[in-house]
């Protein structure tokens, strides 16, 4: 295989290796790191023993990113404030609004979920993004871990049902979670508490990261009074030189604030039955970057 063709090959496969190493990780910087060094190996590799060139790149991301991710969990670093999964920029675009794949891939990549899928051990977490998120068989997951195919079987099912008791309500509809996004950004920049009140979820609840590098709360908020009075009192202190900009993030739409050109804070929200059931606000610097590029 020449070294053009083997690029061609691995770039091919690019955006499913991102894909696994993301919902595995959770963290964008960590998932381009375990994808960079899948084609270091790719380049290094005796190509002609290579068989089946997809089913090996997705082994060595794999095992490279519960490699990762082990290391995360052993080093327990602290963390100032709640912690979320990193937003990560996807585009749907090219797949048919309400096509199965398109739900399934939102799904898999959505906050609410990557969000359950910290508390799986790195195993679980493999074969249930390896199953769920892109359909691979249970021997072809089992050959990709070295593990036989009964104890994978038996990892989905553990994994499968944990995430089937903590994933939170979710619509997955694109077309009404935009529609509410706009009604609700409309009522929060306009601060018509009654009227965002009236979208938000009785049990909703509010959760900011900023890794102690800008002001967020301190812990989650809970109930419609004090999440609507909250955001109001953010729209109100909001400089003139703020802009938005819309998203597609994870799956669903989001809203990016910049003050002039940089990144400030990142919008997202968990709908269900017509009503925002969480509010995600990212002011972690770090963790916007990559949105835009700055």
């Amino acid at each position: 295989m020449t070294t053009d063709l083997a690029t061609d090959v691995f770039e091919e496969h690019r955006p499913l290796l991102m894909g696994v190493a993301y919902r595995m990780l959770g963290r964008v910087a960590d998932a381009e790191d375990v994808v960079q060094e899948a084609w270091l190996r790719w380049a290094q590799a005796d190509r002609t023993e290579v068989r089946e060139p997809r089913a090996y790149l997705v082994r060595v991301t794999t095992r490279l990113a519960i490699d990762r991710l082990r290391q995360v969990q052993a080093r327990g670093e602290a963390y100032v404030g709640p912690w979320l999964p990193e937003p990560y920029l996807t585009e749907f675009a090219d797949t048919a609004p309400d096509s199965a794949e398109r739900a399934v891939l939102a799904d898999t990549v959505s906050l609410a979920v990557l969000v359950v899928l910290e508390s799986l051990s790195p195993l679980e977490r493999a074969v249930f993004v390896l199953r769920e998120a892109f359909g691979f068989p249970f021997a072809e997951i089992a050959a990709l871990l070295d593990r036989a195919e009964p104890a994978v079987r038996q990892l989905a099912g553990r994994a499968r049902r944990h995430v089937a008791e903590r994933r939170p309500r979710y619509e997955v509809d694109p077309a009404r979670r935009r529609d509410l996004t706009e009604r609700f950004l409309a009522a929060a920049g306009e601060g018509d508490l009654e009227g965002l009140m009236s979208l938000l979820a009785p049990d909703v609840r509010l959760v900011g990261d900023s890794g102690g590098k800008a002001k967020a709360p301190v812990r989650a908020l809970q109930t419609p009074d004090k999440v609507g009075r909250f955001l109001i009192g953010v729209a109100r202190s909001t400089p003139a030189d703020m802009s938005f900009r819309a998203l597609e993030v994870n799956g669903g739409p989001a809203v990016l604030i910049l003050y002039g050109d940089k990144p400030d804070t990142l919008l997202q929200l968990d709908i269900a039955d017509g009503h925002v059931t969480a509010v995600y606000i990212h002011r972690n610097p770090e963790k916007l970057r990559h949105l835009t590029g700055h």
